[in-house]
């Protein structure tokens, strides 16, 4: 396993950890239990710049769906990089 496949998995597995936080925002959403707070502070660097550069529209906050969006956007870059 070389380091290109070692930050694909790296990538896929924090693509994971954003969706699990979009979800766990539903149920507890000031992040308060332990898994939550991990899971915050793993995924905070990512969301709050995009946070700032896109705002909520109608109250729904976008940045975590756009994080998700730009993970899978360099795991291709990644993928055809090492395939090519």
């Amino acid at each position: 396993m070389g380091i290109g496949d070692l930050l694909l998995t790296l990538l896929t597995l924090y693509s994971f950890v954003l969706f699990g936080r979009a979800i766990m925002s539903w149920f507890d959403p000031t992040f308060s239990s332990q898994i939550g707070r991990v899971v915050y502070d793993i995924t905070e660097p990512l969301i709050s710049p995009i946070r700032q550069v896109v705002p909520p529209i109608a109250g729904l906050d976008l940045s975590i769906m756009v994080a998700i969006f730009l993970v899978y956007i360099l795991r291709m870059l990644i993928a055809s990089a090492l395939a090519g």
